[in-house]
């Protein structure tokens, strides 16, 4: 069957459970090339880290302005970074948190303007402790997550927000944790990706690999509660909040990437994990035939979108059909996410990808915005607070 008419199944499927309007089937819902429309006045600001077109080209971060009318894209303002960044954190007055990429040694924060204002040398912190990824921000603490090198043991730094100085160190309750969100109760959940790594970043022992979802009590570390998947070799990366109007849940979708010795493993291998609040399991077997999600946001009524930058493409998950992926973007180096309400009901998605951002939204039509410049996005952007 071709992917327009399982695009057609999956969203007449929708429709029969009151999930998506008639009416949208028109609108085109997958994004490919060719397919550049505009249609929105609204201008939209992104926090986002990139390079020049070349590997050794100088990193940045800053923050782009989408303007959906003029069709646009432009940098406000942009930060050189010490070396390659990872996670970002967007902050009131237009400020970015960004820290370097895994083993992280360096956290910086830069104000609206683009004025660095903290940074902290992680390795005056310690001899073997480093970043593993990404930032979390709390009503009243910071929260990074760690490696400690010298026992592959995972830790989650705990930092004043103001300084950003580390002032308590949790076990993160697994090995190599990569992200960690905050639950309504204010308690950390992290994806401990299990993948032990040397201090250059190689990967050894994958047959020991522990990867794990672990809840932690926000104020003490305290480690609450673990789950696990069946698979070992499926590492839990990024994660993404999103609620469900048609059951009221909350669930954490995880992308995964696959570990597995043999291609033909990893080819077939989920590469989404969904935690509803008890129970951890895998949805659907549809994957981007390489097991590899680059990165994870909300979309559209309780739904998640997945980016594989190896396959080019972008897909839909939702919970009224939790066993379908819906291809909605198609596009070389499809990669960093984030969810976009725009001026319709229900959430999209903007993708970066090589050429531009990308807009989907299934009530709206697709927009192209190209790269102001050339330039290479990073794994992650974030929308602006």
């Amino acid at each position: 069957m071709s992917t327009s008419l399982n695009r057609r199944h999956f969203l007449y499927s929708l429709a029969a459970l009151g999930l998506v309007p008639q009416t949208s089937f028109s609108m085109n819902p997958r994004f490919q090339k060719g397919e550049f429309e505009g249609d929105s006045e609204q201008i939209t600001l992104i926090g986002a880290s990139w390079r020049g077109p070349k590997l050794d080209d100088t990193h940045y971060a800053g923050v782009l302005a989408a303007n959906w009318e003029r069709k646009t894209l432009e940098i406000r303002y942009q930060v050189a970074l010490p070396t390659r960044p990872h996670g970002l954190v967007s902050e009131v007055g237009g400020g970015l948190l960004v820290n370097g990429v895994r083993p992280g040694t360096w956290l910086m924060r830069c104000d609206g303007k683009g004025k660095i204002v903290q940074q902290i040398d992680v390795t005056a912190e310690s001899q073997s402790v480093r970043l593993s990824g990404h930032i979390v921000a709390g009503k009243e603490l910071l929260y990074t997550t760690e490696i400690d090198y010298k026992n592959d043991q995972g830790r989650i730094g705990v930092r004043d927000p103001q300084s950003l100085k580390k002032i308590d160190e949790w076990a993160s309750g697994g090995i190599e944790p990569h992200q960690a969100l905050i639950d309504e109760a204010g308690r950390l959940l992290i994806a401990n990706g299990g993948v032990r790594r040397s201090l250059s970043d190689k990967k050894y022992d994958l047959h020991r690999m522990d990867s794990s979802l672990v809840r932690l009590d926000g104020q003490n570390g305290h480690q609450m509660e673990r789950w696990a998947l069946d698979d070992p070799r499926l590492s839990m990366r990024h994660i993404a909040w999103s609620r469900s109007p048609m059951d009221g849940k909350l669930r954490l979708g995880i992308a995964m990437q696959a570990e597995h010795d043999q291609r033909t493993q990893r080819a077939t291998a989920p590469i989404l994990a969904v935690f509803d609040g008890e129970k951890l399991s895998t949805p659907s077997r549809e994957n981007d035939g390489h097991g590899y999600a680059g990165d994870i946001t909300s979309v559209w009524n309780g739904g998640f979108a997945l980016s594989s930058n190896k396959a080019g493409i972008a897909q839909l998950w939702h919970p009224g059909q939790p066993d379908k992926l819906l291809p909605i973007v198609e596009m070389d180096e499809a990669y960093a996410l984030t969810d976009w309400s725009g001026p319709q009901p229900g959430g999209g998605v903007l993708v970066a990808t090589a050429v531009g951002l990308i807009r989907w939204h299934i009530n709206a039509k697709p927009a192209f915005l190209a790269w102001p410049k050339p330039m290479a996005l990073d794994n992650h952007w974030v929308l602006m607070s």
